[in-house]
């Protein structure tokens, strides 16, 4: 099995497996490797642990389900993703969301944080170094605001924000988000389509609304953020693109998403 093929496996096992105990032996032994080689794969691509990686899809997922059936208590949600007390897997959701689950159920955030990982697409000439998310499920939303503009940003210098701490990098992530979210019409939607790379669809098919949202979160590049009393700067690139084609194909969008980024960081 070669690295791409272990990399969808471990995707796959762990998708399936999310409300249930998974350890990083469970998912190499479904992909017939080892547990070191398994981890080596995992942190030189995601620079993070099979762990880690576990945890921050659990939570993404458990938000949304606090998101979309607020009647449910924090216990039932902590439950469904294997969590046994609400201490254990508020721990667990502070860690990725910077906020309490009760916070959280007070004021929800309509993003995906951490969208599944999957086998990142090849174009001639590239290696598989680029994190790809999985934004499939959006695809009947792309549909019906085929003419409506894209809001895409990407986070400048956040190698120097890793070095000081991943999590000052995961603050960032947040960060960056926030800002999006703070400019967002009440039906612009935000997803994730890699590590630091972020898309807001609008609602609009005026160039100029796009625009107007693309300038005001500029207006914030430089403001800090704040990890352990240190004040850290964070800007963003970004750029406002519009589908090229009528006929939408999940691969050529996702690409165009992520080349009218490339445009503006050159």
């Amino acid at each position: 099995m070669n690295k791409m093929e272990l990399l969808t496996a471990a995707f796959e096992y762990i998708e399936s497996n999310l409300s249930s105990e998974i350890k990083t032996e469970d998912v190499a032994k479904a992909c017939y490797c080892s547990k070191a080689a398994l981890e080596k794969l995992f942190r030189n691509l995601n620079h993070m642990s099979v762990h880690d990686y576990v945890v921050r899809r659990r939570m993404t997922l458990a938000a949304r389900m606090m998101r979309e059936r607020p009647e449910i208590s924090v216990l039932e949600v902590a439950l469904t993703y294997g969590y046994s007390t609400n201490e254990s897997f508020s721990r667990a959701f502070k860690k990725v969301w910077d906020c309490n689950p009760s916070e959280f159920k007070e004021n929800p955030r309509h993003f995906t944080l951490f969208p599944r990982l999957y086998t990142p697409l090849q174009r001639e000439g590239e290696n598989f170094a680029r994190k790809n998310v999985d934004i499939s499920e959006l695809y009947e939303l792309f549909q019906t605001r085929r003419n409506c503009y894209f809001v895409c940003s990407d986070i400048e210098h956040l190698v120097p924000i890793n070095e000081i701490s991943h999590k000052a990098g995961d603050l960032a992530i947040l960060e960056s988000l926030r800002r999006m979210e703070a400019e967002a019409g009440a039906e612009d939607v935000i997803f994730r389509i890699g590590g630091d790379e972020f898309t807001l669809l609008t609602d609009s098919e005026d160039v100029a609304y796009a625009e107007g949202i693309a300038e005001r979160i500029r207006a914030s590049n430089g403001k800090p953020f704040v990890f352990e009393e240190q004040e850290i700067p964070l800007g963003l690139h970004i750029a406002v693109t519009k589908l090229s084609s009528e006929r939408i194909r999940y691969n050529d969008l996702f690409e165009q998403l992520h080349d009218a980024i490339q445009e503006v960081k050159q």
